[in-house]
């Protein structure tokens, strides 16, 4: 039961501080386990590493930057904790399926008139695999 308070901790952190620059050993050492055992533990119960989880919270913000439309790609990549623009548009392409500047482009509208707790459903980037094939 402990190790799940603790993950949820962790899961927690991520949530909030997803642009921040976060690693396995700092948020390990936040709940007071080795980072394997954080790793093993993490993939177990939310079935994805922290590392992965963290990836996803980014891009989901990414996406809904992008959607705004007000800010550059580069300018959502920093914002939301990458620090290697061709980092985060592989990783956006990954997850979504079209490259950031594409998104920008065709979904600008995506969630207009919706309510943003729908939107973020809607929306979501695909977790743990890459995205399905258009």
């Amino acid at each position: 039961m402990r190790d799940l308070v603790a993950l949820r901790r962790v899961r927690d952190r991520m949530d909030r501080e997803y642009a921040k620059p976060l690693n396995v050993e700092e948020l390990a050492r936040g709940v007071h386990v080795s980072a394997g055992h954080l790793s093993r533990e993490f993939r177990r119960v939310y079935g994805e590493s922290p590392y992965s989880y963290l990836m996803t919270r980014r891009i989901e913000r990414a996406m809904t930057l992008l959607r705004r439309g007000d800010l550059s790609v580069t300018e959502v990549c920093f914002e939301v904790g990458f620090s290697s623009l061709g980092t985060f548009s592989t990783r956006f392409a990954e997850l979504v399926g079209v490259p950031p500047s594409t998104y920008r482009r065709d979904h600008s509208q995506a969630a207009a008139g919706i309510p943003p707790c729908l939107a973020k459903q809607v929306t979501r980037p695909v977790r743990n695999q890459e995205a399905r094939p258009r």
